[in-house]
């Protein structure tokens, strides 16, 4: 099961809270916290077009570029052990860590 929706290219986490009875989620990606929220999984869907809609008109009528920019620059923290594996299976590919690491985080995001 998925807990993820997306439309036009935008795609938000999709969470349940039970002391309130209502799905909610938050656009991902983007610099403004936009949500949403409803009581049922279509109406949520509903809810989820509609905000990423109106984000996308609000910033087009502000003149606002409404995708969070990234650098490309990534820094994290790893045990020794993880850290000393993925630099052997760096160095036994022929390629740099950071190359390495580039075509790992590819491959789990698609």
């Amino acid at each position: 099961m998925s807990n993820v929706m997306t439309w036009k290219g935008y795609s938000a986490r999709i969470e349940y809270d039970d002391e309130d009875g209502i799905f909610f989620g938050q656009i991902a990606g983007i610099r403004d916290g936009v949500g949403f929220h409803a009581d049922s999984v279509a109406e949520l869907r509903t809810a989820f077009h509609e905000a990423v809609d109106d984000y996308i008109e609000t910033c087009a009528r502000i003149g606002k570029e409404p995708d969070r920019s990234y650098s490309g620059k990534v820094m994290f923290r790893l045990s020794p052990d993880i850290h000393r594996k993925a630099a052997i299976a760096a160095e036994l590919r022929g390629i740099s860590l950071n190359q390495w690491a580039e075509e790992v985080l590819q491959a789990a995001t698609e």
